[in-house]
């Protein structure tokens, strides 16, 4: 079967076509945090089974988990450790998946910095030697810097990482809540919404470089999943941003810029829908999934818990061995099984079924 584009890893300017293809069409692509091969494969299945592109991504924590929490993580080493093995892994197995990915790291902010120096590192031998990065993209978030030092040091990263034709993402704005020891719970109401004027002065700056960025612009995205009326999105912002920056640069498109929707678990289908109507390309989803993934465990051992208490001896009879119950790879699939599915009404949410 031919597909829109190639399977395996998505590089170079290919990435900047499927985020238009996206924006086009009007569907989003789920960007979602893996911790382990488990997370990884899961992911590039349901990929597979829906026919459509995805992003993978790590966080900083994400991939120091995939290393090993044994390692020491002194000058970000079992970071970039950890997040080279997992691009490797998806490397060698997302063409056998029959799935375009999107590999993507998120939320550096300034302290851990050091983790993405190594990546663009490795990112630039590789790409001597093959043609192509490791990683699709970058995130930087310096979202808690003032927006011209965010700015700044984005275009630094950014000049350094078009020499291998990357794609880079910025913040402007906090997400707010807890992910990954970052905690902006208390984040001042204001810093929530992020205003056109900044995405404008961001664009500015960034399309002297290239256009293979996009930009994750606030609109009150909260990380975590809260009581309902407790996050208050504001998606208009994101359209009235898209007008100003048409009418500032006199734009051929109704929406210049590729935004990313941070924050996506426990949004509604119409909250969703209606960021993707605003050129919403990318929209990550980690919260919800992980949840998923533990309901699947645990509802094997609650299952199953008189064959879980003891290697022989069950119901069944007294001298029946247990291995088949307690083999980790019986449980750790039923956590896969979970995730997928919750997955899939992402996929369904944001449009993007059989889009390949």
């Amino acid at each position: 079967m031919s597909k829109k584009f190639p399977t395996g890893v998505a590089t170079g300017n290919l990435v900047k076509e499927i985020f238009e293809y996206a924006k086009e069409n009007v569907f989003s692509i789920p960007a979602v945090n893996v911790i382990g091969s488990n997370t990884i494969n899961a992911v590039m299945e349901t990929a597979a089974e829906v026919n459509s592109p995805v992003i993978i991504q790590l966080s900083n924590g994400g991939a120091i988990f995939n290393a090993g929490k044994g390692l020491n993580n002194e000058k970000q080493k079992a970071a970039i450790q950890g997040s080279i093995v997992c691009a490797m892994h998806i490397h060698e197995l997302a063409s056998y998946y029959q799935t375009t990915v999107i590999l993507h790291t998120d939320h550096c902010s300034k302290s851990i910095l050091p983790w993405i120096d190594g990546l663009i590192e490795v990112n630039e031998k590789y790409y001597k030697r093959f043609g192509k990065t490791l990683f699709s993209s970058h995130m930087l978030d310096l979202s808690q810097e003032s927006l011209k030092e965010n700015i700044n040091i984005c275009e630094q990263y950014f000049d350094r990482m078009n020499k291998s034709k990357m794609t880079l993402e910025i913040e402007l704005g906090v997400t707010g809540g807890e992910e990954d020891g970052i905690d902006n719970s208390n984040i001042e109401n204001n810093k929530l919404y992020t205003q056109p004027k900044e995405v404008s002065y961001a664009y500015e700056k960034l399309m002297q470089i290239s256009d293979n960025f996009i930009i994750a612009a606030s609109f009150g995205n909260v990380h975590g999943v809260y009581k309902p009326g407790n996050v208050m999105l504001r998606p208009e912002i994101l359209k009235n941003t898209q007008e100003y920056i048409q009418k500032e640069f006199h734009t051929k498109t109704k929406k210049p810029v590729s935004l990313v929707f941070h924050g996506g678990s426990g949004s509604t289908k119409k909250e969703i829908q209606e960021a993707i109507n605003y050129g919403v390309v990318k929209m990550n989803v980690d919260t919800d999934l992980q949840y998923a993934f533990t309901c699947g465990v645990r509802d094997y051992m609650n299952q199953n818990k008189e064959y879980l208490k003891k290697q022989i001896g069950n119901p069944k009879g007294k001298h029946i061995p247990n291995k088949k119950y307690y083999d980790p790879r019986i449980w750790l699939r039923e956590g896969e099984k979970s995730f997928k599915m919750v997955l899939k009404k992402y996929f369904e949410f944001m449009n993007n079924i059989n889009t390949l």
